[in-house]
């Protein structure tokens, strides 16, 4: 008997490695050739008196109703001038990134055959952190000014936001702003809604950025990987006994799925805890839905919360 399942095993781990296989030759077969535009350098570079001529280059940067003497203070003032110069320092080069990006789209072409392959513009924003990367139709818009590594001086945020203004995180939240344009709206305000769709978003991370860590996904540090895993089975039990997951009650989802120093349970183990532990969970329960049903990335992203649950026969790891 022993025998018999460890052969079966073995099968299911070589077609399981052959899938893989096919799945990134075919991946390296796509062409791909991403433009950047280093706006951040444009913009900075511009003699004064050429102005208008990157207003009319750019117009989705130059909102009606500003005067000249906005952008022109910008150009010039001392604090904008020193970010500048450390995004500069730190992306001299930038070849790496592009690198990276080029070999994101790859995959999402595969998945996505019909995506268009977006234009890169860089540039430096108002460090608003919910919006690090906007990924439009035939744009990706990534503001450089928050990934400049955790420890920039320039950053005043709590650690769970700054542990993430890194250069590696420049993909994943690339994928993040791309899955809110395939992913279905949340309709149900339940929190099982909630997890599914935030772990729907991040099952994509898995397609899309295979040579990732899921600490560098989920935008934890591979200790709060580790806190998750260890304590995967506890959070469920702790979710089922307080009849929480068909609840709709909004306050759970700062408690639980939103970004957070830690995940409010009410418990001693809130400390320790990272935040967002219901988007972890979402995540293993999508993956556990991915494992037990063959479908297409797309229709996976479509099936609603409910049915990706019962049908994920998904169980805690012990």
């Amino acid at each position: 008997m022993k025998k018999y399942l460890f052969l079966v095993v073995f099968c299911l781990f070589v077609l399981s490695c052959d899938k893989k296989s096919k799945v990134e030759s075919a991946v390296a077969a796509i062409p791909m050739e991403v433009k950047v535009v280093r706006f951040d350098k444009i913009f900075f570079e511009t003699p004064p008196q050429d102005l208008e001529k990157v207003k009319k280059e750019f117009p989705f940067f130059f909102p009606l109703g500003n005067d000249n003497s906005v952008w022109l203070n910008k150009m010039q003032d001392p604090i904008w001038r020193e970010l500048y110069t450390e995004v500069q320092k730190k992306y001299a080069d930038f070849e790496p990134v592009k690198d990276e990006l080029e070999t994101l789209f790859k995959q999402i072409k595969y998945y996505f055959p019909q995506t268009q392959t977006p234009k890169v513009i860089t540039i430096i924003s108002e460090m608003d952190y919910k919006n690090k990367v906007i990924y439009a139709d035939s744009l990706v818009i990534v503001s450089l000014e928050l990934y400049l590594g955790k420890d920039h001086k320039f950053y005043q945020f709590p650690n769970y936001l700054k542990q993430n203004f890194e250069q590696r995180q420049i993909a994943p939240d690339v994928v993040s702003s791309f899955a809110g344009r395939k992913i279905a709206p949340i309709i149900d305000k339940d929190l099982l809604s909630q997890m599914i769709y935030h772990g729907k978003q991040l099952y994509l991370k898995d397609l899309l950025l295979p040579n990732y860590s899921d600490a560098e996904k989920m935008g934890y540090t591979s200790e709060q990987i580790v806190w998750c895993q260890e304590n995967e089975s506890y959070m469920w039990r702790y979710f089922i006994e307080k009849e929480m997951l068909y609840s709709s009650d909004q306050k759970l989802v700062p408690r639980f799925i939103n970004p957070a120093p830690f995940s409010k349970f009410y418990l001693e183990i809130d400390n320790d805890s990272p935040g967002q532990v219901g988007a972890w969970l979402g995540w293993q329960i999508v993956r556990s839905y991915a494992k037990n049903n063959e479908l297409p990335i797309a229709d996976l992203l479509k099936t609603n919360a409910k049915e990706i649950f019962i049908k994920s026969k998904y169980k805690p790891k012990k």
